[in-house]
């Protein structure tokens, strides 16, 4: 593809409006004009394959060149993925039903398929004796559609299977318990460990790992207003403040007020031990980031991530000195 074709397809693609959007925000927060960031804007979705969120997120308006050429940004990490991942291999990871049998041995915990399969026998079998259990939709991300639901709203059975018709195929899971610890960070979620493991050309093994943090809702995700701090592979130690998709950073948590930068991860030698020995079950899908709860009897598994986000990996206030993550990765490939 010649530069200019590959410039007229980037301009193609870029979402005028949200950029227009992103750098007003930006001029308030910063004070820099609104035309400035945008032209620099442009320049970074040119130059770096940077999208409008990777430059909020990254805060590539306070990075030289030399800095921003380690930022992941959206065009970098797809190829990545692309590179890695067998797209005909996905499934194993995308299914949840699929993801939860294949890995059985380390997601340990009942389940049943929620479609037009599932009869009220069925129900009434996996239901009882459970206090709380977990629906997600058969295939999603970013934790949207997920519910959590208590004993009372079973009680009339036929109005819970509609109910469960309404939201579509998906799976019903029994609620993870997480450990004490993990739950004086945030009692309200189960605060997972994602774990990003890969088999690459020069180097095999794990490329990162954060601890994401609910905030007062069911689910930890960024994306449902959670956070995000970054762990240290020896140690399992948060090394930094939490910080949001919005840009907020934390030293405690808002609202237990447990400090978040040394925080000590529960069983992270066994977590670890754990990805990698799953890296290997599907070898076509070479980058997995790993969402692990960690019980008190150890981790266990919430899901893979066959697409993983970029976005977790690359807040800025995780890298105060501006050098992103992209230099982790060489190590493993060339990119």
């Amino acid at each position: 593809m010649s530069r200019i074709t590959y410039v007229i397809k980037r301009i193609g693609k870029m979402d005028f409006n949200r950029m227009q959007e992103t750098a007003r925000m930006l001029h308030k927060k910063t004070g820099k004009p609104t035309a400035w960031l945008l032209a620099d804007m442009g320049k970074c979705a040119m130059k770096y394959n940077a999208g409008y969120m990777d430059y909020k997120i990254a805060e590539m308006y306070r990075l030289n060149d030399a800095q921003r050429r380690t930022v992941i940004t959206r065009g970098i990490s797809n190829e990545i993925v692309r590179r890695m991942n067998d797209k005909a291999y996905w499934h194993f990871f995308d299914d949840k039903t699929q993801f939860n049998t294949l890995f059985e041995k380390w997601v340990q915990r009942d389940w049943i398929r929620a479609d037009e399969s599932m009869t009220q026998d069925k129900l009434s079998a996996f239901l009882k004796g459970k206090d709380q259990v977990i629906y997600k939709p058969l295939e999603g991300s970013s934790g949207q559609g997920i519910v959590k639901y208590k004993q009372e709203d079973w009680q009339e059975l036929p109005l819970f299977m509609d109910q469960l018709s309404e939201a579509g195929p998906g799976i019903l899971e029994e609620v993870v318990i997480q450990h004490p610890e993990m739950a004086r960070m945030c009692p309200t979620s189960v605060n997972t460990v994602r774990i990003a493991t890969l088999l690459g050309d020069k180097k095999e093994g794990i490329v990162y790992a954060f601890l994401r943090i609910g905030n007062g809702r069911v689910m930890d995700n960024v994306d449902c207003g959670g956070m995000a701090a970054r762990v240290d592979l020896d140690s399992g130690k948060l090394l930094t403040v939490g910080a949001d998709k919005q840009g907020n950073t934390f030293a405690k948590h808002p609202m237990t007020g447990t400090d978040i930068i040394g925080f000590q991860i529960p069983f992270f030698e066994e977590a670890k031990q754990m990805c990698i020995e799953a890296m290997r079950v599907v070898p076509q899908v070479r980058f997995v980031a790993w969402d692990v709860a960690i019980t008190e009897k150890g981790p266990r598994f919430i899901e893979g991530n066959s697409f993983p986000s970029h976005a977790v990996p690359q807040f800025a206030a995780h890298y105060p000195d501006g050098i992103g993550i992209l230099p982790e990765f060489r190590k493993f490939i060339d990119i």
